[in-house]
């Protein structure tokens, strides 16, 4: 089967670009070879097919045209019509590639159909064949630097996003590697970095983590996915702008300073085994959540048993740390515990200890605008991770305003200049303060403030402007 690549050539003056000129476009194929990645080389210009000149041709231009058609390497660039000669036009002659251009308009050439070349002369090209070209140009988009953001690929000239089917840190890890961008910290999945606005062409990706490139892990064939861009796969490398602090969560308990100990490792929450939990560990804990002093550090599942991960064993805790995470430990998931010993602790702290102020920064009055909260006297803004309407009455009300009329994310109200305080803020809407809502512990989050929540309030009484919308 042919291997047809639309690409855009365009005729020039002798020795400059070829995308110089007019806007006539054309194809590439490889014909009469074994397969649809080897072949002799032709072009179609003005409605005809043509075939290029071997004068110059070498391996850079063979791997500029394996690139286009998705055939992986360069393998050889046969002259003298290894493949047959060819019939009619002869388009292209003295093509001079420097072999690490995305497209042959990129390359120099002398103007379409003047040569002094036959058809003994047709060149061809063998391709490796590979379905990912490599080395698969891929790139992080939508986040604050190179390391951090909506996936994308390059393929037929085209960026184009990854659906999040089955992607995990494994294959964010190979991105993260073949960027030059450390080691994967998160593999965000619903279009965590905002939604792509072209193709999405990979899906079903499945990497060990060890590839090179992307190009070496298993994936249905370019184009073929049943997703739709609120499924775009996200990255987050260690050397990008965003710091990711390991959290910690009590489930199940009679209040959310009560319950078994939970911790998020890998983009997975797995419970704490109890070998070596006392009270210790507990006051950790319970500092790090915001809820007061231990009372105590319950072992055998005392609020049920956990599933799926367990995380850490032989936690060793001095009291002081100010996060788990800064405790002696076990590896992360190396124990043989299971989870009838899940740890549970007790705190001594039914709430988030303060009702710090909020307010609405930035917007056109004191209705609309950023969210930010006041807490340890510094304010701060909160991610959209989640945020809806039940957040935002909830902000509205607090802050005297009425009735939510949008709950926006994307920092639509400008980019805060400080710390982020709460992530994954979860309301019913019936709360007085958004601190009566769940969340995540304060500064704990995977955000960067491009994802700062913000909310526009109905119209005020009692103040001086109205709001708009």
């Amino acid at each position: 089967m042919r291997f047809v690549l639309l690409a855009c050539l365009w005729a020039s003056l002798t020795g400059v670009l070829l995308a110089d000129a007019d806007t006539t476009k054309l194809e590439i194929r490889l014909v009469d070879g074994p397969n649809s990645c080897s072949g002799r080389v032709e072009v179609l210009h003005k409605d005809t097919w043509g075939t290029v000149c071997d004068d110059g041709w070498d391996l850079r231009e063979a791997r500029v045209v394996c690139r286009h058609l998705g055939c992986g390497t360069a393998l050889s660039a046969p002259h003298e019509s290894k493949y047959g000669e060819g019939k009619g036009q002869i388009w292209l002659s003295d093509m001079n590639c420097k072999g690490t251009e995305g497209s042959l308009t990129e390359c120099k050439a002398k103007p379409w159909g003047e040569n002094t070349c036959n058809h003994v002369e047709d060149a061809s090209v063998e391709c490796s064949g590979t379905d990912i070209p490599e080395p698969g140009p891929v790139r992080l988009v939508g986040g604050p630097d190179r390391c951090a953001g909506r996936v994308e690929v390059l393929h037929e000239e085209q960026w184009g996003s990854v659906c999040h089917d089955d992607w995990d840190i494994k294959d964010a890890q190979v991105v993260c590697k073949q960027l030059g961008c450390g080691d994967a910290v998160l593999a965000p999945i619903g279009a965590k970095f905002g939604r792509g606005f072209d193709t999405i062409w990979l899906d079903d990706v499945n990497c060990t983590g060890v590839e090179a490139d992307l190009s070496e892990c298993q994936a249905r064939p370019w184009g073929d996915h049943n997703c739709y861009h609120g499924e775009d796969a996200s990255a987050i490398c260690s050397e990008s702008g965003i710091t990711i602090s390991t959290s910690v969560r009590l489930v199940d308990g009679p209040n959310r300073c009560t319950g078994r100990v939970e911790v998020l490792h890998n983009d997975v929450w797995g419970t704490v085994c109890d070998d070596g939990w006392d009270l210790r560990e507990a006051k950790v804990v319970c500092k790090q959540l915001g809820c007061g002093t231990a009372l105590s550090a319950l072992p055998e599942s005392k609020y049920g048993e956990g599933k799926g991960q367990i995380w850490l064993t032989d936690v060793n805790c001095t009291g002081t740390e100010g996060s788990i995470t800064e405790c002696e430990t076990k590896p992360w998931g190396e124990n043989t515990c299971n989870h009838v010993e899940d740890a549970s602790v007790v705190c001594s702290e039914v709430d988030v200890p303060e009702t710090g102020p909020v307010r609405l920064v930035d917007g056109p009055n004191k209705c609309a605008g950023r969210v930010e909260v006041l807490h340890e006297n510094r304010w701060g803004s909160v991610c959209d991770d989640h945020w809806d309407m039940e957040d935002a009455k909830v902000v509205c009300k607090q802050v005297g305003c009425g009735s939510p009329l949008s709950a926006l994310g994307g920092a639509r109200y400008g980019r805060g200049p400080d710390v982020i305080w709460l992530d994954d803020v979860n309301c019913t809407g019936t709360e007085e303060s958004i601190f009566d809502c769940q969340a995540r512990p304060w500064g704990q989050h995977d955000c960067y403030h491009g994802e700062d929540a913000d909310v526009v309030c109905a119209f005020n009484k009692n103040l001086e402007e109205p709001e708009t919308s």
